[in-house]
């Protein structure tokens, strides 16, 4: 695997890592001071430093650092994680994220002396905690690595890295670390650097007191690919073990001893070599002897126990897979789909429809389908791991109070709507803290508490995903938003408008009822963008709004945007599909079930509840189709609108199809949400639920007010 690749995979553990620090951001913002929560951020952060020192991230090593040295002083008890204190760790984790991002893009990372400068004042909170010997120094100050390391560069390196032995008037490190770290002498073949090691552990406040040279050979004998020194490394008492460990957890080519100390630590350098180099065996001759004449004895650092320490939870084992790979095996899946019915089709028309195996096929197919979704799947957690940020952007921005409630994270979608429901999401939740929620003062004067709440939830229902999000604010201003379409033009000023008319005036391009525009909002393009975006993927959004009270957006969205399971219908010589998780039920009426108004309206009575009839001909422009209801089949569906009953001449037949986008193959067509190929070989057309019923309860609407 190239460097590229693994450097890619560092990057996908990073977003991991950040999600994870967000939820446990979430739960210590709710007063869970769980030492576990507070441990689980400081791992989170050390990886990412780990991986950044591996890969020459310098300026997110050396942030990650003083990030992970705050949060060793909160979870070792020195600082208490104040309210105050947990702002600064958090907005450090937003100063995170745009390093990773920063990095991952190749970009000039982000102005972070402000935020570091926060985190050292932070530290200082605990001035009971020891102080670090070697205080943080920026990476870039230390010069690159040499290729080799000759005698002539060797007095340079002990400067670099500390002096060998303390000044006389230096206390001892009491109660310290000793470690000896002496790399294999093919360590360098394994692509293991040592001065990147000892850098690390310099940072960790550590310093070399001994360096064997006993196995170096004379300049001439000297093999630039092989490592002959080894090091003596002090370090202080308060450097936790897992951190010293943690600098090697990439490299096995080495033998480490790590030792704790109850007194000083014997600062005393080996005897002096003589000028003249001793006679040393050729390199083939002695590759494993300078390792095997050392006292100590190799120490695996990955499986080193932790004292008093949790063993952690089993791996889950996964694989990454590349998303053009996934994407054309759900592509094969459908195209599959699409053959097993055609030949079902086939053998049907040739009088073998009921053969066995066909439905064995049948059944294997449909197995197959929702597995290969099923790996298409991600939790919406995915995100919503980005709003918590938003939230506290925009508390700083607005100068508001706001308090985040999130349910349903786990629930499971398509990941083609995760990665293009972000958008539409950020903009909802701007629109609720900078329009919905009031000052923390206009709410005390309202009774509220001056903390704003603003709830993102998600659900699956009827074969769709439902995402809310719901602000306990002001509600819509409707006599501002009327006025502001007047004044803009969108509406007549004598236009007879209803209370849901008012409220979607929103969406409209340009609209906007900011009194100035800010960073935040008053361009008015973001609620435009939000109904483009879910309308291209399938979806539908509505709003309910109670003066005084608050708003909520609902989005509603398909679960899957490649299969699903459809009746099959007759409208004229036209064939249609509707899907299944829109149908309540279908029924042939009788005469006396419904209730006809105007010249052609007509209201069924389904168990006391009335629903519009909507001839599914004159909506989609389909002619010869069948008019009179008592002799046509009607089919309740349900759509964001409420229900409605679709007249169709005859159900064909129940099965799965394929979603194939008109919009990619042709234009978008209003009532249609795609197109899917029969097993006859001929195309239908799947029908909008939704944009139906809400087209027939406008009409419907205008028929009852010309008829009265």
């Amino acid at each position: 695997m190239d460097i590229d690749a693994i450097q890619q995979i560092f990057f996908q553990e990073c977003e991991e890592g950040l999600a994870g620090m967000e939820s446990a951001f979430a739960l210590l913002r709710d007063g869970d001071r769980d030492p576990e929560t507070i441990n689980s951020v400081f791992r989170c952060v050390h990886s990412v430093k780990g991986g950044a020192g591996a890969f020459g991230f310098e300026r997110l090593q050396a942030y990650t650092h003083q990030y992970e040295t705050l949060l060793d002083l909160v979870r070792n008890g020195t600082l208490d994680l104040t309210p105050a204190l947990l702002d600064v760790v958090m907005g450090a984790f937003d100063m995170l994220a745009d390093h990773v991002a920063a990095a991952r893009d190749g970009v000039a990372a982000p102005a972070d002396a402000a935020m570091l400068a926060r985190l050292t004042e932070a530290c200082k909170g605990g001035a009971s905690a020891p102080a670090p010997a070697t205080p943080v120094a920026p990476v870039e100050s230390v010069a690159p690595a040499p290729e080799a390391l000759l005698l002539d560069d060797f007095d340079d390196l002990m400067a670099m890295l500390g002096d060998v032995a303390p000044a006389p008037d230096e206390e001892p490190l009491l109660g310290g670390w000793r470690l000896d770290y002496r790399p294999t002498a093919n360590a360098l073949d394994n692509g293991a650097e040592p001065l990147l090691l000892l850098r690390e552990l310099a940072l960790l406040g550590g310093s070399v007191v001994a360096c064997d040279r006993g196995a170096l050979p004379a300049l001439d004998a000297l093999d630039a690919d092989c490592a002959y020194l080894g090091w003596t490394i002090a370090l202080p008492g308060h450097v936790a073990e897992d951190d010293i460990r943690s600098v090697f957890e990439f490299t096995d080519a080495c033998a480490l001893t790590l030792e704790r100390e109850e007194t000083a630590l014997p600062f005393s350098l080996p005897e002096a070599e003589p000028a003249s180099a001793p006679e040393v065996a050729p390199i083939a001759e002695r590759e494993a002897a300078p390792i095997e004449a050392q006292s100590v004895e190799p120490l695996p650092v990955a499986t080193a126990p932790t004292p008093g320490k949790v063993p952690a939870p089993a791996t889950a084992q996964t694989i990454r897979v590349d998303l053009d790979k996934l994407d054309r095996l759900v592509n094969l899946v459908g195209e599959l789909v699409i053959t097993q019915a055609m030949l079902a089709q086939r053998l049907s028309e040739h009088g073998m429809g009921g053969i066995s195996e066909l439905s064995d096929l049948e059944h294997l197919t449909r197995e197959l389908q929702d597995s290969t979704m099923a790996i298409r799947a991600q939790p919406m957690k995915t995100v919503f791991s980005r709003v918590p940020r938003i939230v506290r952007e925009l508390e700083g921005e607005t100068g508001k109070r706001v308090r985040l409630e999130v349910e349903g994270e786990m629930t499971e979608v398509d990941k083609t709507v995760v990665e293009r429901i972000g958008e539409p999401l950020t903009h909802l939740i701007r629109n609720a803290v900078d329009h919905g929620l009031e000052t923390p003062e206009a709410r005390v004067d309202a009774g509220k508490p001056p903390e704003g709440v603003v709830r993102l939830s998600a659900a699956h229902h009827s074969g769709r995903i439902v995402i809310t999000v719901a602000d306990d604010g002001k509600g819509i201003d409707r006599e501002r938003v009327r006025a502001k379409a007047i004044e803009r033009g969108i509406v007549l000023p004598d236009a007879t408008l209803s209370d849901e008319d008012i409220d979607n005036l929103i969406f409209a391009p340009g609209f906007s009822t900011a009194a100035a525009i800010t960073n935040v909002s008053g361009r008015g393009v973001g609620m435009d963008v939000v109904r483009k975006n879910i309308q291209a993927l399938g979806g539908r959004i509505g709003i309910q709004s109670s003066k005084g009270k608050g708003s909520s957006f609902t989005l509603s969205l398909p679960l899957t945007l490649a299969v699903l399971d459809g009746m099959v219908v007759t409208v004229g010589e036209q064939t249609f599909v509707i899907p299944l998780s829109h149908i309540v039920e279908s029924l042939r009426p009788s005469d006396d079930m419904l209730n006809r108004f105007g010249r052609d309206g007509a209201l069924l009575d389904v168990r006391g509840c009335y629903v519009p009839v909507l001839p599914l001909a004159d909506h989609l422009g389909v002619a010869g189709a069948q008019r009179d209801p008592t002799s046509a089949v009607l089919i309740v569906v349900e759509g964001d609108q409420g229900q409605a009953a679709l007249l169709v001449d005859s159900i064909q037949d129940q099965r799965q199809v394929v979603v194939k986008s008109l919009e990619a193959n042709y234009q978008a067509i209003d009532g249609v949400a795609g197109a899917t190929i029969m097993g006859d070989g001929r195309v239908a057309l799947i029908v909008d639920v939704d944009a139906l019923t809400e087209r027939g309860r406008r009409a419907g609407r205008a028929m009852l007010a010309n008829a009265a």
